[in-house]
């Protein structure tokens, strides 16, 4: 992950708040690392309206080229919703530590993210689709697949 300033849109923000809170407490260590995680990533963004994020920032359900900075392999990605990862078309979990440091990286950017043998290096090279310049943006409900109930406590 890097402290480089992220921009993420006022939507995905909420989002991503409300997954937290409708998965309550983490179950375990990796749940807990991953909502740590999270929480700071959404303390370090910059929160904009989804008609005012650059056209070169990562948001949700964005497509991204990016370039794997040792090996020079260009990869497409897109940053989704955990029951959407698919690994063999390059869908990537937002609450998985590539996913998180995608999500607000601008083009430009060099993201790093631990793995089990080190620490990953990428740069964004491209932000080829971002659902916000389309308005291809899903509500709370359809983000998660789920019936919100009208006025549930948060």
């Amino acid at each position: 992950m890097s402290s480089q300033r992220i921009v993420m849109t006022a939507a995905d923000h909420e989002r991503l708040r409300d997954l937290m809170w409708l998965a309550g407490h983490p179950r375990n260590v990796l749940d807990a690392v991953a909502f740590q995680r999270l929480s700071r990533e959404l303390a370090r963004a910059r929160v904009v309206p989804p008609g005012q994020v650059p056209p070169d920032v990562v948001t949700l359900n964005s497509v991204a080229h990016v370039r794997d900075k040792e090996t020079g392999e260009l990869m497409r990605v897109e940053v989704c919703w955990p029951d959407e990862v698919d690994p063999e078309a390059g869908r990537i979990n937002v609450l998985a530590p590539l996913g998180m440091a995608l999500l607000g990286a601008r083009v430009g950017h060099h993201i790093e993210w631990p793995m089990p043998s080190g620490r990953r290096r990428l740069q964004v090279v491209a932000v080829v689709f971002q659902p916000e310049r389309t308005g291809d943006v899903p509500d709370e409900a359809e983000a998660f697949g789920l019936e919100l109930e009208a006025g549930a406590a948060r």
